[in-house]
């Protein structure tokens, strides 16, 4: 029997997290904000009918969500990425094959099930008892059907939150409804692309032919096709590839004009892009360190940026601090309101299989030692229990999360309190 493909996709996962302890909530308007709170990034149902995209400005639709008593969080990624990990365990639990998509967002994979429908429901189950989270499950014979078919399953309550692409009749008319943008792999220069050629459905790209999907669209393309035809041709990735650059920008709450207020800023930031290239056990060559006042408004304007070649690579935070702190002194410019910095770490490769360089000598153990234990610290006690003086005890600079909810879930002293 032919295997079945399954998307897992937590209903408005942001809004469900904060949903999950404040039971207030439920019914309620939610909208959850970006960095800065500067921008919505996740709505609830009751959102999304009053207009609100996307990533509207907050200031812009404030009155708006005000006036229909919208309960408005700052987003809190301590939280939601807590609650992710529960979601995938479940899931690794349920199914041999499991291939962590995004936050919110894991294929399955139900080999040899005669019943992929019950399964998946099980699942659905499993998971909202287990964890409180809201999902939805598409299920197709390739990962873009399924994909597609967790679009479906969002969409018509009487489907009971799974729908099954597999053995349809009506398969043809449903990919008529999907725009050809809305297909996983179609982005928007590709669409751009179809659209001019006339194809404006998922149905019409399916039926293009080859030799013109692979000339325009390249193989890449032409796999999505097949993909829409159901015959397979991306597998299931269970292991996440390391990230070969990794990256931590903060706009300021409020602006930074002096130096040792960056250095304090840019300290934080390579501690957390030092802990990401740990956590993958890889170690960079290049690092680059970049700040900027605000494009707009009233001046005077600058933004510039250095990056430094190490001169062996390393994952050691004291490290990449001193180098990041000399990167910055070449470029700092007194006179200048700063409103954001960031640290880019690039010629990222594994740790294990580095070549030593003969005449300057890498990372001493003690140093590797010391990293796995402030890690193991914060790993346990939550992130900045153990931190560098170089990012500062202060800290005037921290973005600004003015309705930021409590980390229920990782945090002792914010651990919910149940009145009997």
């Amino acid at each position: 029997m032919a295997s079945t493909f399954a998307l897992v996709d937590c209903d408005n996962f942001y809004v469900s997290c904060e949903r999950l302890f404040d039971p207030s909530l439920r019914e309620a308007p939610v909208a959850i904000l970006s960095n800065n709170d500067g921008c919505i990034i996740a709505r609830s149902a009751e959102v999304k009918a009053l207009g609100v995209p996307t990533g509207g400005p907050y200031f812009k639709y404030e009155r708006l969500l005000a006036r229909h008593g919208t309960r408005v969080f700052s987003s809190n990624y301590a939280l939601y990425g807590d609650m992710s990990q529960r979601v995938m365990q479940v899931l690794r639990q349920a199914a041999p094959e499991v291939e962590v998509y995004s936050i919110d967002e894991a294929f399955l994979h139900l080999a040899d099930t005669r019943a992929p429908v019950d399964q998946a429901r099980q699942i659905r189950r499993t998971v909202r008892r287990w964890t409180g989270i809201p999902t939805s499950i598409g299920l197709g014979p390739t990962k873009t059907l399924a994909k597609i078919a967790t679009r479906f399953a969002k969409r018509h309550p009487e489907v009971e939150g799974v729908f099954d692409l597999t053995h349809r009749r009506d398969v043809d008319a449903l990919l008529g409804l999907v725009h050809v943008g809305d297909v996983w792999g179609i982005g928007p220069q590709y669409t751009k692309r179809l659209l001019a050629r006339g194809i404006e459905t998922a149905r019409q790209l399916r039926d293009a032919r080859d030799a013109w999907v692979k000339k325009h669209l390249t193989i890449v393309g032409l796999r999505t096709v097949y993909e829409l035809r159901g015959v397979s041709c991306l597998p299931l990735d269970q292991v996440r590839p390391a990230k070969k650059g990794i990256t931590c920008s903060r706009s300021f709450g409020e602006p930074v004009v002096v130096l040792a207020g960056l250095k304090e800023a840019v300290a934080a930031y390579v501690t957390r892009v030092a802990e990401k290239l740990r956590a993958q056990t890889s170690i960079a060559a290049t690092l680059c360190v970049f700040i900027t006042t605000k494009p707009f408004g009233k001046g005077p304007h600058y933004h510039n940026s250095y990056t430094v070649t190490l001169p062996e690579p390393s994952a050691y935070t004291p490290a990449l601090i001193r180098y990041a702190h000399r990167c910055l002194e070449k470029i700092y410019r007194p006179g200048y309101r700063y409103k954001k910095a960031g640290v880019i770490l690039t010629g990222i490769q594994p740790a294990a299989t580095h070549q030593g360089h003969l005449f300057v000598q890498a990372d001493h153990p003690g140093n590797r030692a010391l990293m796995e234990a402030v890690d193991a610290v914060n790993k346990r006690w939550g992130r900045g229990t153990v931190f560098f003086a170089a990012a500062g005890t202060q800290q005037p600079w921290p973005m600004r999360q003015q309705q930021h909810s409590k980390r229920y879930t990782t945090r002792w002293d914010e651990v919910p309190e149940v009145r009997a």
